[in-house]
């Protein structure tokens, strides 16, 4: 936002340099990206003079140049100039640019050369208004007074004036500073806390009066939730014409072009105040009356810039009788704007809801000074102010007379918030004892209200156009900005935490294990959008569209939900790889998964139906290995995917005896299990089935695995992976071959197996299973190989025989399993 140095000290009185002032302002949290001399009229008008055309003749080998001569202010030597201008004369007083004079016409420059014209030397050029900068006005040169002094310069002619523009980044939260007067205020309350006797001066509308009680546009507000509150007022018999050069400077200044003299008010009000206006032609107004109301769904409606658009029921409008006028608070329309024939004016002073002229201005893709400050939160307690301020204006500049009382509906009054300060927390939180008397008065500075104080806090309200102060922190973040904080001494003392590592921490560490054991087998991490396809979850079972947390404004379609699953993502960059030639793929990516369950809404916490979880998602795809002299050609497989999530866990100190694997049905897998530790689970792996493949282009297997890894964390956070020296006593293997139920999985065996002898059994493994000839209808054979260590000492045959026999008990128990 662009602040004009003159425009601040119409309100406050400082010696500050501009550059010293750009400074504060960036010191006080208005950060000044920018400052830049300007004049009144770009380039300053340097090089241009006043002279006197002494002869015009036509140009001989043209039929609609001239030539001239003209004194600038020396008889003795006369400037020969070709001049195409229709209304060129001798006599005249023009302005003359000069060689070597630079020229700025709109955004275009061009320098003034010695040249020939149609074989005619020309030393300089006589202006038009457009040529300078003056106007749009290509008509003809500029003929001035008779009296004009040949020789003056133009710019002490036209009394160009210096100003400086100070470029300020404001942050969405401080609105209240999108202004001259609220940096003006700002400014203010640094210079009392820096000692200076300053005064800021708001303009004073104590000369407002109605001129007639009859004539006055009625205002009826349907929608209150959308307008809280709506200002109007009449004002009749206005000239409207071209602005005076004070108010057009201001806005040139500012970077605003000069339109007519109401619509330029509500524009230098806009910058003055902070507090968005509109004017509108009472002759449109049907019905005289403004209605603030929703138009049905698709309604056409013709905006400023002449482009038709269609509204959404949810588009507040300002109305006549008949149809809609304006957009509220983001663009006007078409046929309601003030022009040079309009006679009555109707001004607009509201405050609309920030999220509603958001949403609004979202949809049709429009962003205006209006909607940035209304959807950041304009100061609903000052709508009368502003519309007696421009009242006034009016009146001053194009006449009129104010008919009726301001029309002011505000059914529910906003009031000014109260917030309770603590002098201890604001010391703990800033890192220094500022006196009580100090934060006072810069709270008062601020126009903070105090209400009552004890030694140990002080109570205050807080004005109604601070929408972003709603804490005490918040006033502790004003109250260091303007004490300063370069004023914060850096101490010489270090203070610790002796606790050195945080839950965060631990799970940042785990995380970064995890990520560098996957890298080491072969994986690459990958990062989605934690934004993805609506389309995804319209027809699952396991994560149904209802539980997406859906956005209200998406980008695109393709960005209109959060994530439930980080699958879809993944499959998205096997897609990606797979169409440029890369189909061997091992994927894994941490990352945020969202939940909306209306079931577990409550009435005094809106955000208890949401919730957020971080997952680990592995994506295995293509061939394992290609064929070369050493190995044959393989393809990966779910066991492979199996293998990699076991040394997860275990990784994690979680023993196999509590890791389970169970087939599972669920509808993104043609085949799954679940992942289970301790008869909880924590996730699930399989072959995705062919249905979303298919729906991401994909003509190959994808194996995937989702883990929990919020619950994982809360299952490890007691468990430690420790250092054991590598025992002494040899192991003993024993086999056993089993005939069991083909329903019967190795996982089982293994449980059984684990749990019958904890201590001596270190590992079980599968490696042979027969089906087929010389074994009973429904039957299978497994090959399971056993090995069995005691770490203190060398087993006997006895202990062996003795687990062994236990382990066969327990099998033949539990599964009926026999020995073949």
């Amino acid at each position: 936002m662009n602040i004009s140095y003159n425009w601040l000290k119409e309100y406050l009185q400082f010696d500050l340099t501009p550059k010293e002032t750009a400074n504060v302002l960036t010191h006080i949290g208005l950060e000044a990206e920018s400052i830049e001399e300007v004049q009144t009229v770009k380039g300053g008008l340097e090089g241009l003079v006043i002279g006197e055309v002494i002869t015009c003749i036509d140009h001989p080998n043209s039929d609609h140049l001239h030539l001239t001569t003209v004194n600038i202010g020396n008889p003795d030597e006369l400037l020969n100039i070709v001049c195409g201008a229709p209304n060129v004369a001798a006599g005249q007083k023009v302005v003359v640019a000069t060689v070597g004079t630079t020229l700025y016409s709109g955004d275009e420059e061009f320098k003034i050369k010695r040249s020939k014209i149609r074989g005619e030397e020309s030393l300089g050029m006589i202006c038009s208004e457009a040529e300078l900068g003056l106007s749009d006005n290509h008509d003809g040169i500029i003929v001035l007074p008779e009296d004009t002094k040949v020789g003056t310069l133009a710019k002490d002619y036209y009394n160009i004036k210096s100003d400086w523009v100070i470029g300020i980044d404001i942050t969405p939260n401080r609105v209240d500073a999108a202004s001259h007067y609220g940096v003006a205020r700002d400014l203010a309350a640094w210079l009392k806390q820096a000692g200076k006797q300053v005064k800021l001066t708001k303009p004073s509308v104590d000369q407002f009066a109605v001129d007639t009680e009859d004539g006055g546009i009625e205002v009826i507000v349907e929608n209150t939730e959308a307008c809280p509150r709506y200002s109007g007022l009449t004002i009749r018999g206005v000239k409207v014409e071209e602005s005076p050069d004070w108010l057009k400077e201001r806005l040139l200044t500012v970077g605003l072009r000069p339109i007519n003299n109401i619509v330029d008010i509500t524009n230098f009000i806009l910058h003055e105040t902070g507090h968005p206006m509109h004017a509108f032609d009472a002759g449109y107004i049907t019905g005289n009356e403004v209605v603030v109301r929703t138009l049905p769904e698709k309604t056409k409606f013709t905006t400023l810039d002449e482009e038709v658009r269609e509204l959404n029921e949810r588009d507040l409008m300002i109305c006549n009788s008949d149809e809609g006028m304006c957009i509220a608070g983001v663009f006007g329309g078409m046929n309601s704007g003030v022009t040079f024939d309009t006679k009555d004016v109707f001004l607009e002073s509201a405050y609309f809801n920030p999220t509603w002229v958001r949403k609004t201005a979202r949809r049709h893709g429009l962003n205006t000074d209006s909607s940035f400050r209304f959807e950041r939160g304009a100061d609903p307690n000052n709508t009368v102010y502003v519309l007696k301020r421009a009242a006034l204006l009016i009146k001053e500049i194009a006449g009129g007379e104010i008919a009726g009382e301001i029309r002011d509906i505000y059914p529910t009054p906003i009031n000014p918030k109260t917030v309770t300060l603590s002098y201890e927390k604001t010391s703990k939180l800033i890192g220094k004892d500022i006196p009580a008397d100090v934060i006072k008065s810069i709270l008062g500075s601020l126009e903070m209200e105090i209400e009552s104080e004890t030694d140990e806090n002080v109570t205050f309200k807080v004005p109604t156009y601070r929408v972003d102060v709603t804490r005490d922190v918040d006033v502790i973040e004003d109250i260091l900005r303007i004490y300063g904080y370069n004023n914060i001494e850096i101490s010489d003392s270090l203070k610790a935490n002796l606790s050195y590592q945080t839950p965060t921490d631990r799970k940042n560490n785990l995380q970064t294990l995890i990520s560098e054991q996957l890298t080491a087998n072969g994986f690459n991490e990958i990062m989605n959008n934690s934004l993805t396809k609506k389309s995804y979850y319209e027809s699952q079972e396991t994560y149904p569209i209802k539980n997406c947390v859906s956005l209200v404004n998406p980008l695109s379609g393709d960005l209109s939900v959060m994530r439930q699953t980080l699958l879809f993502g993944g499959l998205e960059s096997i897609a990606y790889n797979r169409n440029r030639k890369h189909g061997e793929v091992s994927f894994y990516e941490f990352g945020n998964c969202y939940f909306f369950d209306n079931e577990k809404k409550k009435e005094d916490d809106i955000l208890a139906e949401y919730s957020e979880s971080t997952f680990l998602g592995l994506w295995l795809s293509g061939r394992r290995t290609h064929k070369n002299w050493a190995a044959p050609e393989e393809d990966s497989s779910v066991y492979e995917l199996k293998a990699y999530v076991e040394g997860i866990v275990n990784r994690l100190g979680i023993k196999n005896v509590e890791v389970a694997f169970e087939p599972i049905n669920i509808d993104l897998f043609s085949v799954a299990a679940s992942v289970t530790v301790n008869h909880k689970q924590l996730g699930y792996f399989g072959i995705v089935s062919k249905k979303l493949t298919k729906l991401t282009d994909i003509d190959a297997e994808v194996y995937y695995a989702e883990l929990n890894w919020d619950a994982l964390m809360k299952i490890t956070a007691k468990k430690s992976v420790k250092f054991t020296e590598m025992s002494k006593f040899p192991a003993v293997s024993r086999d056993l071959a089993l005939l069991i139920d083909k329903n019967i999985t190795f996982a089982e065996i293994e449980q059984i197996a684990l749990k019958s002898e904890r201590k001596l059994l270190k590992e079980v493994s599968l490696f042979d299973v027969y089906e087929g000839k010389n074994l009973p209808e429904g039957k299978k054979s497994y090959a399971v190989n056993f090995q069995i260590q005691d770490v203190e000492k060398t087993l006997t045959d006895k202990q062996i025989d003795k687990v062994m026999a236990k382990i066969r008990q327990n099998l033949e128990k539990e599964l009926k399993a026999q020995l073949r």
